[in-house]
């Protein structure tokens, strides 16, 4: 995920936490993990990408247009995405939430 930004994140909100498992010149596996309420800050995508949920559960989507989507995620059931999405996720579970994502370079 890249960290062009459209928006800076309030500073009110908490941070989902990213960890990179793996960064070569094919993939980028980042694990990400949501405290309740915490979010990525808006980005935009730079590469085609899978998500594989480690919790189920439900993050709230802010897309670029201003509209908001409630997004049920199961553990497990990959889904993926072109390149250029761009977006703010955020946790709408009150427990922590964990997904990892893989970007395909």
């Amino acid at each position: 995920m890249s960290n062009d930004s459209k928006t800076s994140a309030p500073l009110s909100k908490s941070l989902a936490i990213p960890t990179v498992q793996i960064k070569n010149d094919r993939f980028i596996v980042t694990e990400w993990r949501f405290a309740p309420g915490a979010e990525t800050g808006w980005h935009r995508h730079a590469y085609d990408y899978i998500v594989v949920p480690q919790t189920t559960g439900q993050l709230r989507i802010e897309l670029a247009d201003n509209s908001k989507v409630m997004s049920d995620l199961f553990t497990g059931q990959s889904y993926n995405r072109l390149a250029g999405v761009e977006h703010n996720v955020i946790n709408a579970n009150d427990y922590e939430f964990v997904f990892v994502e893989i970007e395909l370079k």
